[in-house]
């Protein structure tokens, strides 16, 4: 999938109540103007991950959104994703690549370190993530990252840059025009209220009047 990766990055919350609450929610944040869905699950039910995944790739295809696996090249393989994410103790970049379709999407998480950003480049990525930048509920031991690690990575790398982290409407337009290409949130959609209506308020970050870098 070649569509640009700029906007809201939404990453599956595996606090839920079942699988059905799981693409109710995905499906309303597309709705909402979702750009990329990342699948994310520690869990060891392989059958239950597997069935997710499946639905999950069959609706992004039906939006034509990029579906992501976290950690787990063979997941993505199985169900047609469109790539992965990598953390710190994932699978290897070059591996990945090696055993994913050409064109497969693959990110890293680089925390607030641009040395892993420069590395993650070297080696091919295809965007990097920062965070956490804010206190977040998901990972409240998460090391927090300055906004001008978005500043050099946009000037000095030119990948697609992710924030993560205790982001919200109301902080996340800074980051943006710190050069985050998306805004990567799970509580802040999948807690809110209104699923569909939180992912709106998320678009509206990337409103091109909030695009000038400072």
């Amino acid at each position: 999938m070649t569509l640009p990766l700029r906007g809201l990055y939404l990453i599956t919350d595996d606090r839920r109540s079942g699988p059905d609450a799981l693409l109710a929610a995905v499906a309303a944040a597309l709705r909402g103007g979702a750009r990329v869905v990342q699948y994310r699950d520690k869990g060891t039910d392989t059958a239950r991950r597997l069935a997710e995944a499946q639905a999950l790739a069959g609706l992004c295809r039906a939006h034509q959104v990029p579906l992501l696996i976290n950690d787990d090249v063979e997941l993505a393989i199985s169900v047609g994703a469109d790539g992965v994410h990598l953390g710190r103790d994932d699978a290897d970049l070059p591996s990945a690549r090696a055993r994913l379709p050409a064109g497969s999407l693959i990110g890293v998480s680089c925390y607030n370190r641009l040395e892993l950003a420069r590395d993650a480049a070297s080696r091919g990525a295809d965007y990097i993530a920062f965070g956490s930048f804010f206190p977040s509920p998901t990972k409240p031991q998460a090391v927090r990252a300055d906004p001008g690690l978005l500043r050099h990575a946009r000037r000095e790398l030119r990948l697609p840059t992710v924030a993560i982290g205790g982001i919200s409407p109301e902080n996340g337009a800074a980051l943006v025009r710190a050069g985050a290409d998306m805004l990567a949130v799970i509580s802040a959609v999948f807690a809110a209220p209104d699923v569909t209506a939180a992912a709106q308020a998320f678009a509206r970050c990337f409103d091109p009047a909030e695009e000038t870098l400072p």
